[in-house]
Parts: C-alpha cells; sequence; structure tokens
C-alpha cells in the first residue's frame, strides 16, 4: 500500500484549467472506472480516475491546492502512485439470440462525461472499441474552452461517434449534455433492436440526470460517483455515501443501487466529515 515514486514523463493541456499527466509507469490490470492514489510529497494524496493504463496517465483540474501544485509540476518531476483501487465500469453481457441475422449483435453504448469524468469515459471507450461495441460518446462543458479531450475522442473516429455540448452554444449542441444524451437515447433506440446501455461520469447534478433518464427510459447504466477520499481502501470510511464506501463499493455503481441513496444528488462530507449539500 505503499506510494511508488515515478516520474512524470509528459504533461499535456487540455484546457485552460485541465492537463493531463502521463506517469513513467504501467498498470496493465487496471480497469476503466478505477482509480489509483496520487502523492505529492509535503502536499498531500488523492484518488484521480485512471485514463489510460499504459503508460499510467491521469488528467487533472486545477481546483484547490493538491491539483495547483499537480499543475506546478514538470516534466521529470517526481510523484507517487498506489493502486489500481475500487470497482470500475463492466461491459454489458451479451447473450446468444435465435433471431435470425441477430445472432452477434451487440447492444449500443452511449458514453457521457463531464469536467474531468472524460478520463476514466476515454478508457472505456477504448476498451469497448476494442472489443467492437457500438460507441457514442457525449462531452458536456460550459464552453468550447472548457471541452477536454475532443481531439482525443476525435482520433478513435470511426469507432467513436463523438457528440458535444456547451451551455453557452459555443460549440456543438446549446444545452446540457444530458440533454444531448436524451435525444441521442432515441436515436439509438430508434436505429438497434436492442436498448442502449449507459455510462457516465462528471458532476453529480449530471449524474442524477443520468440516472433519471435511465430510469425513465428502463436503460442498464452505471455511473461513478465521488466522494472525499483519505485512504482509498475501506479503512476511513471518508468517502461513505449512505453506508457504501465510493472506494470499495464504487466508485462505479449500477443505477439501480442509486435508486434509495438518500446522500446522492443531496449531500457530501468535507475533509472533516461534516455533511454538505451538493450545489
Amino acid at each position: 500500500m505503499l506510494p511508488r515514486t515515478v516520474a512524470i514523463r509528459e504533461i499535456h493541456d487540455e484546457t485552460r484549467t485541465i492537463r493531463t499527466f502521463v506517469l513513467d509507469a504501467d498498470l496493465p490490470e487496471a480497469e476503466p472506472g478505477q482509480f489509483i492514489m496520487l502523492w505529492l510529497p509535503g502536499v498531500d494524496e488523492k484518488p484521480m480516475s485512471i485514463a489510460h493504463p499504459t503508460p499510467l496517465t491521469v488528467t487533472v483540474a486545477r481546483l484547490g491546492p493538491f491539483s495547483t501544485a499537480l499543475h506546478r509540476r514538470r516534466v521529470g518531476d517526481l510523484v507517487g502512485w498506489r493502486g489500481p483501487y475500487g470497482h470500475g465500469f463492466t461491459l454489458p453481457d451479451v447473450h446468444p439470440t435465435l433471431e435470425k441475422g441477430k445472432e452477434h449483435e451487440k447492444p449500443p453504448l452511449l458514453l457521457i462525461a463531464g469536467g474531468c469524468g472524460v478520463a476514466p469515459i476515454y478508457f472505456l471507450a477504448h476498451r469497448a472499441t476494442a472489443q467492437g461495441w457500438p460507441t457514442t460518446v457525449a462531452i458536456g462543458a460550459r464552453t468550447a474552452l472548457d471541452l477536454p479531450y475532443a481531439d482525443r475522442f476525435r482520433a478513435l473516429s470511426p469507432a467513436v461517434t463523438l457528440l458535444l455540448s456547451t451551455d453557452d452554444g459555443s460549440e456543438g449542441f446549446r444545452g446540457y449534455v444530458t440533454q444531448l444524451a436524451a435525444e441521442r437515447i432515441a436515436a439509438l433506440s430508434a436505429a438497434s433492436s436492442l436498448p442502449p446501455t449507459i455510462y457516465a461520469c462528471g458532476p453529480e447534478q449530471m449524474l442524477v440526470a443520468v440516472h433519471r433518464l435511465c430510469r425513465e427510459h428502463g436503460l442498464t447504466g452505471q455511473v461513478s460517483a465521488e466522494r472525499y477520499m483519505k485512504c482509498g481502501i475501506g479503512v476511513c470510511g471518508q468517502c461513505s455515501l449512505d453506508g457504501l464506501l465510493v472506494c470499495q463499493d464504487g466508485p462505479v455503481f449500477p443505477v439501480e443501487v442509486l435508486d434509495n441513496l438518500q446522500e446522492f444528488g443531496r449531500t457530501r462530507r468535507s475533509a472533516t466529515g461534516r455533511q454538505l449539500p451538493i450545489r
């Protein structure tokens, strides 16, 4: 459980406030949706979703003291990491069908991302397309300047269909990414005899809307939740979500698990354990 110290191999600017850090390490056993604990000596240790396992890659928004300190690091500087931890995304089980001509048909996948939620969604898209799943990715941001990973997903074309949304309409669909996702769900459902499976990672209010979409349309879905973590291994209990530990029971949860949770979309815990409203 001790961090391994490695050098930063590459740094890429994704937006004005988001950077990707490629570490001099490989984690081939990692699954999309799992996370590592990233350590900056003398600063802190924080959970980071895995954007790519080989080489180990994380994408970080500059929000607080830890991420600001990380953004000040340069290629060659040392960081520590441990993991992978948690339950990740799982691709659907494909059951054989007796319908002629559709024996090997796979249901379409709709991957929805907001902010740094693009990181595990990118990892998942790589995994899904490598296995031949028809994949659509929808990314949302406030403005065109805040859209991360668009070029990375475009590079996966034609295996991935990319949809973009911005709150101000400066690129792609004008409105929330969940509004765009609702339109895409209707199109995918009309084009395929199999209903789409939904995956999402991003701000919690976005996840609440995705959960609602899945339940309204009777769709299978998985969302990656976020809570304040200290240990990442289920010891401290800081990341409790209605008694579930996000670090161990999640961070990826099937939508049906979230049905009766009172804290999901409503409250979070601070570093001191105090419950605060989610805005």
